[in-house]
Protein backbone atom coordinates (compact mmCIF):
# COMPACT_ATOMS: atom_id res chain seq x y z
CA UNK A 1 0.00 0.00 0.00
CA UNK A 2 1.26 3.50 -0.85
CA UNK A 3 0.46 6.49 1.29
CA UNK A 4 1.64 10.04 1.92
CA UNK A 5 1.88 11.98 5.16
CA UNK A 6 1.12 15.59 4.36
CA UNK A 7 1.00 18.57 6.69
CA UNK A 8 -2.28 20.45 6.67
CA UNK A 9 -0.30 23.64 6.11
CA UNK A 10 0.89 22.14 2.79
CA UNK A 11 -2.69 21.33 1.84
CA UNK A 12 -3.76 24.88 2.63
CA UNK A 13 -0.83 26.26 0.65
CA UNK A 14 -1.82 24.32 -2.48
CA UNK A 15 -3.21 26.76 -5.02
CA UNK A 16 -6.50 24.87 -5.48
CA UNK A 17 -6.78 23.59 -1.90
CA UNK A 18 -6.81 19.96 -3.03
CA UNK A 19 -7.62 17.37 -0.35
CA UNK A 20 -8.14 14.35 -2.65
CA UNK A 21 -5.68 11.48 -2.17
CA UNK A 22 -4.88 11.44 -5.91
CA UNK A 23 -3.28 14.89 -5.71
CA UNK A 24 -1.02 13.83 -2.83
CA UNK A 25 0.13 10.54 -4.35
CA UNK A 26 3.84 9.96 -3.50
CA UNK A 27 4.80 9.86 -7.21
CA UNK A 28 3.23 13.28 -7.79
CA UNK A 29 4.78 14.78 -4.65
CA UNK A 30 8.23 13.61 -5.74
CA UNK A 31 7.60 14.79 -9.28
CA UNK A 32 6.64 18.28 -8.10
CA UNK A 33 9.98 18.62 -6.30
CA UNK A 34 12.05 17.98 -9.43
CA UNK A 35 11.62 21.44 -10.96
CA UNK A 36 11.44 24.72 -9.04
CA UNK A 37 8.27 26.63 -9.93
CA UNK A 38 9.86 30.05 -10.49
CA UNK A 39 9.64 29.55 -14.28
CA UNK A 40 6.42 28.31 -15.79
CA UNK A 41 5.34 27.44 -19.30
CA UNK A 42 3.22 30.60 -19.49
CA UNK A 43 6.42 32.66 -19.22
CA UNK A 44 7.76 31.20 -22.48
CA UNK A 45 4.70 31.13 -24.71
CA UNK A 46 2.34 33.67 -26.25
CA UNK A 47 -1.02 33.62 -24.52
CA UNK A 48 -3.17 35.63 -26.92
CA UNK A 49 -4.03 32.82 -29.34
CA UNK A 50 -6.63 33.88 -31.90
CA UNK A 51 -9.71 31.73 -32.41
CA UNK A 52 -12.40 31.52 -35.06
CA UNK A 53 -14.84 33.45 -32.87
CA UNK A 54 -12.55 36.41 -32.22
CA UNK A 55 -11.12 36.27 -35.75
CA UNK A 56 -13.71 34.58 -38.01
CA UNK A 57 -12.43 32.87 -41.16
CA UNK A 58 -14.45 32.93 -44.36
CA UNK A 59 -13.04 29.86 -46.05
CA UNK A 60 -12.85 26.10 -45.87
CA UNK A 61 -10.16 24.95 -43.45
CA UNK A 62 -8.18 22.01 -42.14
CA UNK A 63 -9.43 20.91 -38.72
CA UNK A 64 -7.37 19.11 -36.09
CA UNK A 65 -9.10 17.04 -33.42
CA UNK A 66 -7.39 15.34 -30.46
CA UNK A 67 -8.03 11.85 -31.85
CA UNK A 68 -6.03 12.76 -34.97
CA UNK A 69 -2.77 13.17 -33.02
CA UNK A 70 -0.32 10.27 -32.96
CA UNK A 71 0.56 9.11 -29.45
CA UNK A 72 3.97 7.75 -30.47
CA UNK A 73 5.51 10.91 -31.93
CA UNK A 74 4.34 14.39 -32.98
CA UNK A 75 2.44 13.55 -36.17
CA UNK A 76 -1.14 14.51 -36.84
CA UNK A 77 -3.82 14.34 -39.52
CA UNK A 78 -6.43 16.94 -40.36
CA UNK A 79 -9.92 16.88 -41.82
CA UNK A 80 -11.12 19.38 -44.42
CA UNK A 81 -14.14 21.30 -43.13
CA UNK A 82 -16.33 23.36 -45.42
CA UNK A 83 -17.31 26.90 -44.51
CA UNK A 84 -20.52 26.87 -42.51
CA UNK A 85 -20.04 23.30 -41.27
CA UNK A 86 -17.61 24.06 -38.42
CA UNK A 87 -17.67 21.49 -35.57
CA UNK A 88 -18.72 22.92 -32.20
CA UNK A 89 -15.22 22.33 -30.84
CA UNK A 90 -13.39 24.09 -33.71
CA UNK A 91 -11.62 26.94 -31.94
CA UNK A 92 -7.89 27.79 -32.07
CA UNK A 93 -6.21 29.34 -35.11
CA UNK A 94 -2.91 27.50 -35.26
CA UNK A 95 0.40 28.62 -36.76
CA UNK A 96 3.44 26.78 -38.05
CA UNK A 97 5.76 26.03 -35.13
CA UNK A 98 3.03 25.73 -32.48
CA UNK A 99 3.29 22.88 -30.00
CA UNK A 100 -0.17 21.65 -29.07
CA UNK A 101 -1.09 19.60 -26.01
CA UNK A 102 -4.29 17.65 -25.43
CA UNK A 103 -6.04 18.72 -22.23
CA UNK A 104 -8.16 15.54 -22.29
CA UNK A 105 -6.72 12.32 -20.86
CA UNK A 106 -3.27 13.88 -20.33
CA UNK A 107 -1.81 10.48 -19.42
CA UNK A 108 -2.01 9.62 -23.15
CA UNK A 109 0.41 12.49 -23.91
CA UNK A 110 -1.05 13.57 -27.27
CA UNK A 111 1.42 16.24 -28.41
CA UNK A 112 1.78 17.60 -31.95
CA UNK A 113 4.14 19.96 -33.76
CA UNK A 114 2.22 22.10 -36.25
CA UNK A 115 3.74 22.23 -39.75
CA UNK A 116 1.49 24.77 -41.50
CA UNK A 117 -0.42 28.00 -40.87
CA UNK A 118 -4.20 28.16 -41.04
CA UNK A 119 -5.17 24.91 -39.31
CA UNK A 120 -8.05 25.20 -36.83
CA UNK A 121 -7.57 23.23 -33.62
CA UNK A 122 -10.10 21.75 -31.21
CA UNK A 123 -10.96 23.62 -28.02
CA UNK A 124 -9.61 20.55 -26.21
CA UNK A 125 -6.07 21.57 -27.13
CA UNK A 126 -3.69 23.91 -25.33
CA UNK A 127 -1.60 25.92 -27.78
CA UNK A 128 2.03 26.61 -26.87
CA UNK A 129 3.39 29.29 -29.23
CA UNK A 130 7.04 29.66 -28.15
CA UNK A 131 8.76 32.90 -27.27
CA UNK A 132 12.40 33.08 -26.10
CA UNK A 133 12.68 29.28 -26.29
CA UNK A 134 12.98 26.76 -29.09
CA UNK A 135 9.80 25.00 -30.22
CA UNK A 136 11.66 21.69 -30.58
CA UNK A 137 12.83 21.91 -26.97
CA UNK A 138 9.25 22.61 -25.81
CA UNK A 139 8.12 19.56 -27.77
CA UNK A 140 10.71 17.30 -26.12
CA UNK A 141 9.87 18.73 -22.67
CA UNK A 142 6.14 18.07 -23.18
CA UNK A 143 6.89 14.42 -24.05
CA UNK A 144 8.63 13.81 -20.70
CA UNK A 145 7.24 11.73 -17.85
CA UNK A 146 7.72 14.80 -15.66
CA UNK A 147 5.28 16.85 -17.77
CA UNK A 148 2.75 14.00 -17.98
CA UNK A 149 2.82 13.57 -14.19
CA UNK A 150 2.32 17.30 -13.69
CA UNK A 151 -0.83 17.21 -15.80
CA UNK A 152 -2.08 13.96 -14.28
CA UNK A 153 -1.79 15.54 -10.85
CA UNK A 154 -3.88 18.46 -12.08
CA UNK A 155 -6.74 16.18 -13.18
CA UNK A 156 -9.95 17.31 -11.52
CA UNK A 157 -12.46 14.93 -13.10
CA UNK A 158 -13.00 11.24 -12.43
CA UNK A 159 -15.27 9.97 -15.24
CA UNK A 160 -13.52 11.94 -18.00
CA UNK A 161 -10.10 13.08 -16.80
CA UNK A 162 -9.04 16.47 -18.13
CA UNK A 163 -7.03 19.53 -17.23
CA UNK A 164 -7.54 23.17 -18.11
CA UNK A 165 -5.37 25.28 -20.39
CA UNK A 166 -4.39 27.20 -17.26
CA UNK A 167 -3.09 23.95 -15.70
CA UNK A 168 -0.86 23.41 -18.74
CA UNK A 169 0.46 26.98 -18.67
CA UNK A 170 1.10 26.80 -14.92
CA UNK A 171 3.39 23.77 -15.28
CA UNK A 172 6.90 24.59 -14.01
CA UNK A 173 9.24 24.58 -17.02
CA UNK A 174 12.77 23.21 -16.81
CA UNK A 175 15.02 25.48 -18.87
CA UNK A 176 18.55 24.02 -19.21
CA UNK A 177 21.65 25.66 -20.63
CA UNK A 178 21.63 26.70 -24.26
CA UNK A 179 24.14 23.99 -25.19
CA UNK A 180 21.86 21.21 -23.94
CA UNK A 181 18.79 22.82 -25.48
CA UNK A 182 20.49 23.06 -28.88
CA UNK A 183 21.54 19.40 -28.70
CA UNK A 184 17.95 18.44 -27.98
CA UNK A 185 16.67 20.74 -30.76
CA UNK A 186 19.02 19.10 -33.28
CA UNK A 187 17.91 15.64 -32.17
CA UNK A 188 14.23 16.54 -32.59
CA UNK A 189 14.93 18.06 -36.02
CA UNK A 190 16.73 14.88 -37.08
CA UNK A 191 13.74 12.87 -35.87
CA UNK A 192 11.48 15.05 -38.02
CA UNK A 193 13.76 14.62 -41.03
CA UNK A 194 13.72 10.83 -40.64
CA UNK A 195 9.94 10.84 -40.32
CA UNK A 196 9.50 12.93 -43.47
CA UNK A 197 11.95 10.70 -45.37
CA UNK A 198 10.00 7.65 -44.19
CA UNK A 199 6.79 9.08 -45.67
CA UNK A 200 8.54 9.87 -48.96
CA UNK A 201 9.92 6.34 -49.25
CA UNK A 202 6.51 4.81 -48.49
CA UNK A 203 4.96 7.07 -51.18
CA UNK A 204 7.57 5.72 -53.60
CA UNK A 205 6.48 2.16 -52.75
CA UNK A 206 2.88 3.07 -53.60
CA UNK A 207 3.97 4.75 -56.84
CA UNK A 208 5.90 1.62 -57.86
CA UNK A 209 2.80 -0.49 -57.28
CA UNK A 210 0.36 1.84 -59.06
CA UNK A 211 2.75 2.39 -61.97
CA UNK A 212 2.96 -1.36 -62.48
CA UNK A 213 -0.82 -1.33 -63.05
CA UNK A 214 -0.81 1.90 -65.10
CA UNK A 215 -2.71 3.72 -62.36
CA UNK A 216 -0.08 6.20 -61.14
CA UNK A 217 -2.01 9.21 -62.47
CA UNK A 218 -5.54 7.77 -62.23
CA UNK A 219 -8.12 9.58 -60.12
CA UNK A 220 -11.60 8.20 -59.37
CA UNK A 221 -14.60 10.25 -60.47
CA UNK A 222 -17.82 10.36 -58.47
CA UNK A 223 -20.56 10.41 -61.12
CA UNK A 224 -23.88 11.97 -60.20
CA UNK A 225 -25.81 9.87 -62.71
CA UNK A 226 -25.26 6.52 -64.42
CA UNK A 227 -27.40 3.65 -65.69
CA UNK A 228 -27.55 0.08 -64.39
CA UNK A 229 -29.81 -2.80 -65.35
CA UNK A 230 -32.22 -4.24 -62.80
CA UNK A 231 -30.51 -7.59 -63.34
CA UNK A 232 -27.30 -6.03 -61.95
CA UNK A 233 -29.03 -5.12 -58.70
CA UNK A 234 -30.58 -8.58 -58.47
CA UNK A 235 -27.21 -10.24 -58.98
CA UNK A 236 -25.49 -8.07 -56.37
CA UNK A 237 -28.35 -8.16 -53.89
CA UNK A 238 -27.87 -4.40 -53.47
CA UNK A 239 -29.84 -1.36 -54.61
CA UNK A 240 -27.76 1.44 -53.05
CA UNK A 241 -26.44 3.76 -55.75
CA UNK A 242 -22.87 4.08 -54.43
CA UNK A 243 -22.25 0.35 -54.84
CA UNK A 244 -22.70 0.72 -58.61
CA UNK A 245 -20.49 3.78 -59.10
CA UNK A 246 -18.52 3.28 -62.38
CA UNK A 247 -15.22 4.08 -60.62
CA UNK A 248 -15.35 0.67 -58.90
CA UNK A 249 -15.68 -1.15 -62.22
CA UNK A 250 -12.84 0.93 -63.67
CA UNK A 251 -10.41 -0.14 -60.97
CA UNK A 252 -11.44 -3.81 -61.13
CA UNK A 253 -11.28 -3.85 -64.95
CA UNK A 254 -7.74 -2.42 -64.78
CA UNK A 255 -6.70 -5.24 -62.45
CA UNK A 256 -8.34 -7.87 -64.64
CA UNK A 257 -6.45 -6.51 -67.64
CA UNK A 258 -3.07 -6.69 -65.89
CA UNK A 259 -0.55 -8.49 -68.10
CA UNK A 260 0.43 -11.04 -65.47
CA UNK A 261 -3.12 -11.91 -64.52
CA UNK A 262 -5.24 -11.55 -61.42
CA UNK A 263 -7.22 -13.51 -58.87
CA UNK A 264 -9.54 -12.90 -55.95
CA UNK A 265 -8.09 -12.15 -52.54
CA UNK A 266 -9.31 -15.44 -51.08
CA UNK A 267 -7.18 -17.34 -53.62
CA UNK A 268 -4.08 -15.24 -52.92
CA UNK A 269 -4.14 -15.14 -49.11
CA UNK A 270 -5.20 -17.05 -46.04
CA UNK A 271 -7.90 -15.18 -44.10
CA UNK A 272 -7.34 -16.01 -40.44
CA UNK A 273 -10.75 -15.64 -38.80
CA UNK A 274 -10.60 -18.31 -36.10
CA UNK A 275 -11.37 -16.88 -32.67
CA UNK A 276 -8.74 -17.23 -29.95
CA UNK A 277 -9.72 -17.47 -26.30
CA UNK A 278 -7.07 -15.72 -24.17
CA UNK A 279 -5.99 -17.31 -20.93
CA UNK A 280 -7.18 -15.25 -17.98
CA UNK A 281 -3.78 -15.19 -16.23
CA UNK A 282 -1.58 -14.66 -19.30
CA UNK A 283 -0.46 -11.18 -20.37
CA UNK A 284 -1.06 -10.21 -24.00
CA UNK A 285 -0.35 -7.32 -26.31
CA UNK A 286 -3.63 -6.08 -27.78
CA UNK A 287 -3.93 -4.03 -30.99
CA UNK A 288 -6.99 -1.96 -31.81
CA UNK A 289 -7.88 0.66 -34.45
CA UNK A 290 -6.37 3.54 -32.48
CA UNK A 291 -2.96 1.80 -32.56
CA UNK A 292 -2.57 1.88 -36.36
CA UNK A 293 -0.30 4.53 -37.90
CA UNK A 294 -0.65 6.30 -41.24
CA UNK A 295 2.03 4.30 -43.06
CA UNK A 296 1.03 0.80 -42.01
CA UNK A 297 2.93 0.71 -38.72
CA UNK A 298 1.66 -0.15 -35.23
CA UNK A 299 2.35 2.82 -32.99
CA UNK A 300 1.40 1.41 -29.62
CA UNK A 301 -0.73 -1.26 -28.00
CA UNK A 302 -2.46 -2.21 -24.78
CA UNK A 303 -0.82 -4.82 -22.55
CA UNK A 304 -3.27 -6.63 -20.27
CA UNK A 305 -3.97 -10.01 -18.71
CA UNK A 306 -6.51 -12.08 -20.62
CA UNK A 307 -9.23 -11.53 -18.03
CA UNK A 308 -8.92 -7.75 -18.44
CA UNK A 309 -9.01 -7.66 -22.24
CA UNK A 310 -12.08 -6.44 -24.18
CA UNK A 311 -14.35 -9.19 -25.48
CA UNK A 312 -13.38 -8.21 -29.06
CA UNK A 313 -9.72 -9.23 -28.42
CA UNK A 314 -10.11 -12.54 -30.23
CA UNK A 315 -7.74 -12.56 -33.23
CA UNK A 316 -4.22 -13.89 -32.76
CA UNK A 317 -1.62 -12.47 -35.15
CA UNK A 318 1.86 -13.50 -36.23
CA UNK A 319 4.82 -11.67 -37.75
CA UNK A 320 4.25 -10.85 -41.45
CA UNK A 321 0.44 -10.92 -41.09
CA UNK A 322 -1.43 -7.90 -42.40
CA UNK A 323 -4.41 -6.64 -40.40
CA UNK A 324 -7.15 -4.74 -42.25
CA UNK A 325 -9.89 -2.68 -40.61
CA UNK A 326 -13.34 -3.86 -41.65
CA UNK A 327 -15.10 -0.68 -40.46
CA UNK A 328 -16.06 1.95 -43.02
CA UNK A 329 -14.54 5.24 -41.89
CA UNK A 330 -11.39 3.41 -40.74
CA UNK A 331 -10.59 1.40 -43.86
CA UNK A 332 -7.13 3.00 -44.09
CA UNK A 333 -6.25 1.45 -40.71
CA UNK A 334 -4.13 -1.35 -42.15
CA UNK A 335 -0.86 -2.52 -40.62
CA UNK A 336 1.95 -4.99 -41.03
CA UNK A 337 2.63 -7.18 -38.00
CA UNK A 338 6.35 -7.03 -37.17
CA UNK A 339 8.34 -9.35 -34.90
CA UNK A 340 7.63 -7.02 -31.98
CA UNK A 341 3.94 -7.94 -32.15
CA UNK A 342 4.26 -11.64 -32.97
CA UNK A 343 1.59 -13.59 -31.01
CA UNK A 344 -0.28 -10.42 -30.07
CA UNK A 345 -4.06 -10.19 -30.22
CA UNK A 346 -6.08 -7.80 -32.31
CA UNK A 347 -9.71 -6.74 -32.42
CA UNK A 348 -12.32 -8.72 -34.33
CA UNK A 349 -12.85 -5.42 -36.17
CA UNK A 350 -9.85 -6.45 -38.31
CA UNK A 351 -9.53 -9.00 -41.06
CA UNK A 352 -6.21 -10.85 -40.56
CA UNK A 353 -4.49 -12.09 -43.73
CA UNK A 354 -1.28 -13.92 -44.57
CA UNK A 355 0.03 -14.95 -47.97
CA UNK A 356 2.70 -17.20 -49.44
CA UNK A 357 2.05 -15.70 -52.89
CA UNK A 358 2.04 -11.96 -52.24
CA UNK A 359 4.82 -10.44 -50.15
CA UNK A 360 3.24 -9.05 -46.96
CA UNK A 361 4.74 -5.59 -47.63
CA UNK A 362 3.19 -5.60 -51.12
CA UNK A 363 -0.14 -6.71 -49.64
CA UNK A 364 0.06 -3.79 -47.23
CA UNK A 365 0.72 -1.29 -50.03
CA UNK A 366 -1.99 -2.83 -52.23
CA UNK A 367 -4.72 -2.62 -49.60
CA UNK A 368 -3.75 0.90 -48.50
CA UNK A 369 -3.60 2.16 -52.09
CA UNK A 370 -6.55 3.40 -54.12
CA UNK A 371 -6.76 -0.13 -55.61
CA UNK A 372 -7.56 -1.67 -52.24
CA UNK A 373 -9.38 1.26 -50.65
CA UNK A 374 -12.02 1.57 -53.38
CA UNK A 375 -12.75 -2.14 -53.31
CA UNK A 376 -12.95 -2.17 -49.52
CA UNK A 377 -15.34 0.79 -49.58
CA UNK A 378 -17.52 -0.81 -52.24
CA UNK A 379 -17.84 -3.99 -50.18
CA UNK A 380 -19.13 -2.22 -47.07
CA UNK A 381 -22.74 -2.77 -46.06
CA UNK A 382 -24.97 -2.20 -43.07
CA UNK A 383 -27.10 0.56 -41.62
CA UNK A 384 -25.86 1.73 -38.22
CA UNK A 385 -22.24 0.52 -38.47
CA UNK A 386 -21.22 -0.15 -42.06
CA UNK A 387 -18.42 -2.66 -42.55
CA UNK A 388 -17.01 -5.10 -45.09
CA UNK A 389 -17.75 -8.70 -44.17
CA UNK A 390 -15.57 -11.71 -44.94
CA UNK A 391 -17.56 -12.68 -48.05
CA UNK A 392 -17.13 -9.27 -49.71
CA UNK A 393 -13.53 -8.99 -48.47
CA UNK A 394 -12.73 -12.33 -50.15
CA UNK A 395 -13.95 -11.03 -53.52
CA UNK A 396 -11.41 -8.19 -53.78
CA UNK A 397 -9.55 -8.40 -57.10
CA UNK A 398 -5.77 -8.70 -56.70
CA UNK A 399 -3.14 -8.45 -59.47
CA UNK A 400 -0.47 -11.15 -59.67
CA UNK A 401 2.54 -8.84 -59.32
CA UNK A 402 5.80 -10.26 -60.68
CA UNK A 403 8.36 -11.22 -58.03
CA UNK A 404 10.98 -8.70 -59.11
CA UNK A 405 8.52 -5.83 -58.72
CA UNK A 406 7.34 -7.26 -55.39
CA UNK A 407 10.93 -7.21 -54.15
CA UNK A 408 11.37 -3.57 -55.17
CA UNK A 409 8.18 -2.54 -53.39
CA UNK A 410 9.01 -4.57 -50.27
CA UNK A 411 12.48 -3.00 -50.03
CA UNK A 412 10.91 0.48 -50.05
CA UNK A 413 8.49 -0.49 -47.29
CA UNK A 414 11.31 -1.94 -45.17
CA UNK A 415 13.38 1.23 -45.66
CA UNK A 416 10.36 3.35 -44.70
CA UNK A 417 9.74 1.32 -41.54
CA UNK A 418 13.43 1.55 -40.55
CA UNK A 419 13.40 5.35 -40.96
CA UNK A 420 10.21 5.61 -38.92
CA UNK A 421 11.82 3.57 -36.14
CA UNK A 422 14.86 5.86 -36.23
CA UNK A 423 12.58 8.89 -35.95
CA UNK A 424 10.85 7.34 -32.94
CA UNK A 425 14.18 6.48 -31.29
CA UNK A 426 15.58 10.00 -31.81
CA UNK A 427 12.49 11.58 -30.24
CA UNK A 428 12.80 9.19 -27.32
CA UNK A 429 16.49 10.16 -26.94
CA UNK A 430 15.58 13.87 -26.88
CA UNK A 431 12.84 13.28 -24.32
CA UNK A 432 15.06 11.09 -22.14
CA UNK A 433 17.87 13.67 -22.20
CA UNK A 434 15.48 16.25 -20.74
CA UNK A 435 14.37 13.76 -18.08
CA UNK A 436 17.98 12.97 -17.11
CA UNK A 437 18.76 16.69 -16.81
CA UNK A 438 15.69 17.13 -14.58
CA UNK A 439 16.32 14.06 -12.43
CA UNK A 440 20.14 14.27 -12.24
CA UNK A 441 22.06 17.10 -13.89
CA UNK A 442 22.73 18.66 -17.27
CA UNK A 443 26.24 17.29 -17.83
CA UNK A 444 25.01 13.74 -17.26
CA UNK A 445 22.25 14.40 -19.79
CA UNK A 446 24.72 15.79 -22.36
CA UNK A 447 27.08 12.83 -21.92
CA UNK A 448 24.22 10.34 -22.23
CA UNK A 449 22.77 11.98 -25.33
CA UNK A 450 26.18 12.10 -27.05
CA UNK A 451 26.79 8.41 -26.28
CA UNK A 452 23.43 7.16 -27.64
CA UNK A 453 23.66 9.32 -30.76
CA UNK A 454 27.13 7.92 -31.52
CA UNK A 455 25.73 4.39 -31.37
CA UNK A 456 22.75 5.37 -33.53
Amino acid sequence: MRYSIVNFSDVKAAEDFRIDAHYWHPVFIRNSSLVTPHQKLRDFVHQNIANIKSAPINRDFEYLEISQISLSNFEYQTTTVQLGEEPDRAHHLLEKGDVIVSTVRPNRNAIAFIKADGIVGSSGLAVLRPKNIEAEYLLAFCKTDYFVNCLMRSNKASMYPAVSIRDVLDTPLFVPSKSLRLSIVETVKNSDLALNKSKQIYAQAQTLFLSELGLAAWQPKQQLTFVKNFSDTEGAGRIDADYFQPKYNEIVDTIKNYSRGWDTLENQVCIKDTNFNPDAETEYKYIELANIGNSGEIIDCMVEHGEDLPTRARRKVAAEDVIVSSIEGSLESIALITEEYDNALCSTGFHVVQSDVLNSKVLLVLLKSIVGQLQLKKGCSGTILTAINKEEFSKIAVPKIKEKKQTEIAQKVIESFNLRKRAKDLLEHAKRAVEIAIEQDEQTAINWLESVLQVA
